[in-house]
């Protein structure tokens, strides 16, 4: 009986451990990051590939999800205010499945000044996450078009390290 508790007690924590890891990500820090499309409110097109040369700053968002809201205000003052006259720098807001109109009102109640673009069939989204996945994901990508660090949800420790990773290579 002991040693059937131990073993369902290690499945248990195993199966905790990798859900806790599991981020929903099918990227990984190190891979070129997908070329996605970037579509813009004004109707510019651009490509991911058209921003190397610059450390990018891919943030996945959502009007819905309270997360990305909690989220959005600490990008603009902590990253976006601090960096976007760099011109070796670029912060993409996609907002997730949702349309023209209701993307711009999304950024206009927030306060959000960096461009929030839209993915409204998610594709954008599903090149970096897997079907399923929530959003509230920021992705940095370095001058050469690799993904060098990765969040999930808000976590402001996490957020702090993020900060320092664009900090450390905007000076590189």
């Amino acid at each position: 009986m002991k040693f059937f508790c131990l073993i369902t007690l290690l499945s248990y924590c195993i199966g905790a451990h990798a859900q806790q890891d599991d981020r929903g990500y099918i990227v990984q820090v190190g891979d070129q990051a997908p070329d996605i499309e970037i579509r813009y409110t004004d109707g510019t097109q651009k490509k991911l590939s058209d921003f190397r040369g610059k450390i990018v700053m891919i943030q996945f968002t959502a009007s819905w999800c309270g997360v990305c809201r909690k989220e959005m205000p600490f990008i603009e003052k902590d990253i976006w205010q601090k960096h976007k006259k760099n011109p070796d720098f670029a912060l993409i807001g996609i907002d997730l499945k949702e349309s023209k109109d209701k993307t711009i009102s999304f950024a206009e109640e927030l306060k959000i000044t960096y461009p929030l673009t839209l993915d409204p069939e998610g594709k954008a989204f599903y090149s970096y996450a897997a079907q399923g996945a929530g959003v509230t994901r920021n992705i940095i990508i370095d001058k050469k078009g690799k993904i060098v660090f990765m969040t999930r949800l808000y976590d402001p420790e996490e957020f702090q390290e993020m900060c320092q990773v664009i900090d450390g290579l905007l000076k590189e």
